[in-house]
């Protein structure tokens, strides 16, 4: 398998000034939030409008971050609660809690749509994009592997199994009904096990393993 070592520019930079002001940040993480509802595109945001938007002066937004594209980088990863530890139990269960906390933040309102228009726009900036994969994409690819390894090792799961497509077929559906569809059954607090297991168990019917 080989490992990715593609470098993630450092765009944010050294924080300068006055110690964050927990209020400043909030009003600006809302006031991009707003901006992106009304229709402004990434590449439109500017550090001028942000700031009127916001309420506070450009010096504010500058003394937190280096520049337009550190900003963006720390509320799309601050939108990302961290994914939760495996617990160890089963290789079944920690992937079902894996899955189960990718539901709860595809149902939050607010990251849904702000993700939805900021990955919509990402290919075009690849800063963000590498930015976006290295905070929150590898570590919960990373966490799959982990239980999918341990899973084998215990033997959960088989030993010929290729990890990265596993990955992917677990992460891949609970992202589709995330990100893509908007009246997907996100709400029904059994999918994440209904997925797993649906997987687990294998898709093939009596005829085939017979």
């Amino acid at each position: 398998m080989k490992t990715d070592t593609t470098a993630v520019p450092d765009c944010t930079g050294p924080r300068r000034g006055r110690p964050r002001s927990e209020a400043a940040e909030q009003a600006i993480f809302a006031a991009v939030e707003e901006l992106m509802a009304g229709g402004t595109s990434l590449p439109e945001l500017t550090i001028e409008g942000i700031a009127t938007a916001a309420g506070v002066g450009k010096a504010t937004i500058y003394r937190r971050w280096s520049n337009k594209e550190a900003l963006l980088i720390d509320m799309v990863s601050r939108l990302e609660a961290p994914v939760p530890e495996a617990t160890g139990a089963s290789a079944r269960d920690d992937l079902v809690a894996m899955l189960e906390y990718m539901r709860i933040r595809g149902l939050a309102k607010r990251s849904r749509w702000v993700l939805k228009a900021a990955l919509g726009q990402m290919h075009s900036w690849p800063e963000l994009h590498a930015a976006y994969r290295e905070r929150v994409i590898m570590p919960r690819r990373r966490m799959a592997r982990e239980v999918i390894r341990r899973g084998v090792v215990e033997g959960e799961l088989r030993a010929d199994l290729d990890e990265e497509l596993l990955a992917d077929l677990l992460l891949g559906p609970i992202l589709a009904r995330s990100v893509l569809w908007e009246d997907s059954d996100l709400e029904d607090p059994d999918l994440a096990t209904r997925m797993v297991d649906a997987l687990l168990q294998g898709l093939a019917g009596p005829a085939a393993r017979g």
